[in-house]
């Protein structure tokens, strides 16, 4: 390969998707060191990675072998979909403010312009595709061209894309979401675990504008740098690679559909966490 190596993976269920992708990713990746690399640890695994899959909420959707349990993965979705935790975003006109720099939720669904006030670009897809369901135009960026490039954290996602189409099924939204740099092995899972339910609560809403019934399509999920940090290596090759060889497919999964009531119990919990955070 003539640079960094652009990968492929296809699969029927998250679980399973992640799961090829990280092997792919460790039996393909560049070697490649990173900015965060402390004395003495390995180079990274990368590549670019193009993961598809067919249907995002077919079980098994959950694997075992994330690093975090279902509850850590509850907090990841409503901080995403819900924003649990954009009170910790920093005032940017105070310097002395050292909280966040952004969180996904406040960029997708209160995104600062230049000028103007705050824009719900997650609404704007839903009403667009509602309208217009085969728009090329219902993205949502998260991106800030003069703040960002210079931030000391800025966003791995950068863009969220959806459309509708037609078949022998009814009518599906697909979802495309691009990361320039995303930890393949320590987040991946939970940001394409929470992706895909925005993707869900976004076919509702639009099923609620139109009038018309929509189901979930294929979610993928783009990546520039999909990547195993050097200084997880030793980790993932014994949690991860190991439990391959040792365990079938079915024991290294789990249902989302067995844990749903109990992570949607927790709730309360995380919201009462999320409300201490930044005190």
């Amino acid at each position: 390969m003539n640079g960094i190596p652009v990968l492929h993976v296809e699969a029927d269920s998250i679980a399973r998707g992640w799961e090829e992708s990280l092997v792919a990713l460790h039996r393909e990746g560049a070697v490649v060191r990173t900015q965060y690399d402390r004395e003495g640890d390995p180079p990274s695994r990368d590549c670019t990675m193009m993961l598809t899959i067919r249907d995002p909420l077919s079980e098994p959707m959950m694997h075992k072998d994330f690093p975090g349990g279902p509850v850590e993965l509850q907090e990841y979705v409503m901080e995403v979909c819900e924003g649990i935790k954009d009170h910790l975003v920093r005032d940017p006109a105070d310097p002395a403010d050292t909280r966040w720099d952004y969180t996904y939720h406040q960029r997708l669904f209160a995104y600062e312009p230049p000028a103007g006030g705050p824009v719900d670009q997650i609404e704007a897809m839903c009403r667009s595709l509602a309208e217009v369901p085969y728009t090329r135009r219902a993205q949502a960026v998260t991106w800030r061209v003069g703040a960002d490039n210079d931030c000391f954290d800025p966003p791995c996602l950068q863009s969220v894309w959806c459309r509708i189409t037609e078949g022998e099924g009814g009518r599906r939204l697909s979802m495309n979401a691009r990361f320039r740099s995303n930890d393949a092995y320590r987040a991946a899972f939970m940001n394409i675990f929470a992706l895909v339910e925005l993707q869900k609560r976004m076919a509702e809403r639009i099923e609620r504008l139109s009038g018309e019934p929509l189901g979930v399509g294929r979610y993928c999920h783009m990546a520039d740098s999909y990547h195993i940090y050097g200084s997880n290596a030793r980790e993932f090759e014994t949690r991860f690679l190991g439990a391959l060889g040792k365990r079938t497919f079915e024991e290294r999964t789990m249902r989302y559909i067995d844990f749903r009531e109990m992570m949607e119990e927790a709730r309360p919990d995380i919201l009462a966490k999320a409300a201490r955070m930044g005190r």
